[in-house]
């Protein structure tokens, strides 16, 4: 138990001292391979991620374990109120007819959010890399210029460049082009920017605390906690919020609204034959 003290005492102090110098890097390369003239690089990002899918994918398993449907058990209650919860935001955003869009949308919802909580243990928030954030626009962007032309046919998408007038089509085109785009700048800039604040601001009162001459820098005890629970715990729910809204938004603006009847498809060769019989 002495050495446990001893051991306390010594690593506490230097624990709260912090970095000797603050570094504003982007994720570690812990290695990298060649496909011809192109240099992948396999970052700490990517191990992160696997991490978070593990982290996930444990979590549904524990929680749907031995389903019932009379005396429910705990695990289950709390499962069905999320799926009860994502699928009522669904619905009450995009409409019935786009339900089926709700595991996609819960699938963004739970990586954004567990994989910015990696901070709290000290690790680097997945979603403070630009290139996740901009794989998750990407498909969603994918999705409504699937849409777009699956409810208005590929000429209607084309000619809707133009609309209302042909003048606005440079316009129109850079306005497409640049969703995926501020999608991800959003969600980066505020989880990025939330933890060099906090980075700036632990490292300042330690530096603070040695120039008051501190043994042990108290300074930095509190105010980069409560900044924590911000950036760490509000801003991160909050984001991943905003990210699947505007998904929902833009997919549901691109096909025809809840109430309006499904475009009718060319009839095919057999229903041709059934008619003129």
């Amino acid at each position: 138990m002495k050495y446990i003290y001893m051991l306390a005492a010594f690593a506490i102090p230097k624990f709260l001292e912090g970095p000797g110098e603050l570094n504003v890097t982007g994720p570690k390369i812990i290695t990298s391979f060649q496909i011809g003239s192109v240099t992948i690089n396999f970052t700490e990002t990517i191990i992160l991620e696997w991490i978070v899918m593990a982290v996930i994918l444990g979590l549904c398993i524990f929680l749907t374990r031995d389903l019932r449907v009379r005396a429910v058990s705990k695990r289950q209650v709390i499962a069905e109120m999320a799926v009860e919860a994502i699928t009522n935001l669904v619905r009450d955003t995009m409409g019935k007819r786009w339900l089926w869009f709700t595991p996609y949308i819960a699938t963004v919802f739970c990586f954004s959010v567990f994989g910015s909580l990696l901070s709290l243990f000290g690790l680097r928030a997945v979603t403070s890399d630009f290139s996740v954030l901009l794989s998750w626009a990407a498909v969603t962007f994918v999705m409504i210029t699937v849409t777009k032309i699956r409810y208005n046919g590929l000429g209607g998408y084309l000619k809707g460049f133009a609309d209302p007038i042909p003048v606005m089509l440079p316009i129109n085109i850079l306005s497409e082009v640049s969703t995926p785009a501020a999608m991800a700048l959003r969600h980066f800039g505020n989880i990025a920017g939330g933890g060099i604040i906090t980075a700036l601001v632990y490292y300042g009162l330690a530096n603070l605390s040695r120039m008051i001459g501190l043994q042990v820098p108290i300074l930095t005890v509190g105010l980069p906690a409560v900044l924590s629970l911000y950036f760490d715990l509000f801003a991160d729910f909050m984001q991943a919020f905003i990210f699947i809204m505007l998904t929902m938004v833009f997919i549901s603006n691109a096909g025809p609204a809840d109430d309006e009847p499904e475009p009718e498809s060319e009839p095919g060769p057999e229903e041709i034959s059934e008619n003129a019989a």
